[in-house]
């Protein structure tokens, strides 16, 4: 008996429709993956929040955004090292030695955590800074809308965190609930660092971003969040000045950036007021997962309106909570 095989018009329709079904199996296969990066990042984001809950249960107040003394250099310490008992990382924990600048102690400065490293990141690699090896971090703890830092009485802003700022859950008079705890943030992402800085003390939050660009600034490629265990706003912080994944366009040698901002570095010669342009920014398609102080997360859209958003990065604003 005769057996007829197949033509090559019947092996073309075959590889044709195989073609076809991987072409839609594919975006799906994407979306569950994200999806699940997505799940999983906020969950990182939850045992960070059960984290600040320990500390501040075991210590009567929330850890400072860094310590620092007025006139000093810089080397402060992290939310993110101070939590490292209530993550699991009590051995690591045993090594810091908070008395000491973290620069003295590279091995812990790239030590890589994954709880702080959201698994849609596509760069997961230490950077040198100043001959030390740095891991980075995904995850930003909110320092407020805009001042940084006042180098003359040693505070941060009006966020959930800053410099020497231990206060307890009473402090949040806007509610843990209405406020914003941490959230995504991208690392090596570029920043305009040093710039100019309003003329008029304690001013305003800018109303647009050409306002900031104005101010200009050194630009370093790949600075921000590139060291979980730095106190730097740049480092391990968000400012909700703009919602999330807002575009902040730089252009500099023909190149466009999208950058974070700072006034001046904390130094003993910095001005006495210093603001950041730090914004939340995921790889998660239409915006962030957030934590708020009660320990819950949200996914804050990109479409979130500016004031609402500036409202959940204030402790003690008094504003109405707004959706997001």
């Amino acid at each position: 008996m005769c057996r007829r095989g197949f033509t090559l018009i019947e092996l073309l329709v075959v590889i044709a429709i195989i073609a076809i079904l991987i072409g839609l199996l594919l975006p799906a296969v994407q979306k569950v993956r994200e999806a699940a990066a997505r799940s999983q990042c906020g969950n990182n984001l939850k045992q960070i929040g059960l984290a600040v809950h320990g500390y501040h249960d075991a210590n009567r107040g929330l850890p400072p955004q860094a310590t620092y003394t007025v006139g000093s250099t810089f080397s402060g310490y992290s939310v993110h090292a101070r939590v490292l008992p209530y993550i699991e990382q009590d051995n690591l924990h045993a090594r810091v030695d908070f008395a000491v600048g973290y620069a003295a102690q590279p091995d812990i400065c790239k030590t890589r955590i994954p709880l702080y490293r959201c698994p849609s990141d596509p760069k997961d690699a230490t950077r040198a800074d100043g001959g030390v090896e740095f891991y980075p971090t995904n995850y930003g703890f909110n320092i407020g809308t805009w001042l940084g830092l006042d180098q003359q009485t040693a505070k941060g802003g009006d966020g959930a965190f800053g410099y020497n700022m231990t206060h307890g859950f009473g402090a949040f008079t806007d509610g843990l609930s209405n406020t914003l705890a941490a959230a995504d943030v991208k690392s090596f992402q570029p920043a305009l660092l040093d710039g100019g800085r309003p003329a008029a003390p304690f001013t305003p939050p800018p109303a647009a971003l050409a306002e900031v660009v104005a101010y200009g600034g050194t630009l370093d490629p790949d600075y921000c969040h590139t060291q979980w265990v730095t106190g730097r706003t740049l480092q391990s912080g968000l400012t909700t000045t703009f919602p999330p994944n807002t575009r902040f366009p730089y252009t500099a040698g023909g190149v466009e950036y999208d950058v974070d901002f700072t006034s001046a570095r904390v130094s003993p010669t910095a001005p006495r007021h210093g603001y950041r342009v730090v914004t939340s920014r995921s790889y998660h398609s239409g915006g962030v997962n957030a934590l708020l102080m009660d320990g819950s997360v949200r996914f804050a859209r990109d479409a979130t309106a500016r004031d609402v958003w500036r409202a959940a990065g204030t402790r003690a604003g008094g504003e109405v909570a707004g959706d997001w």
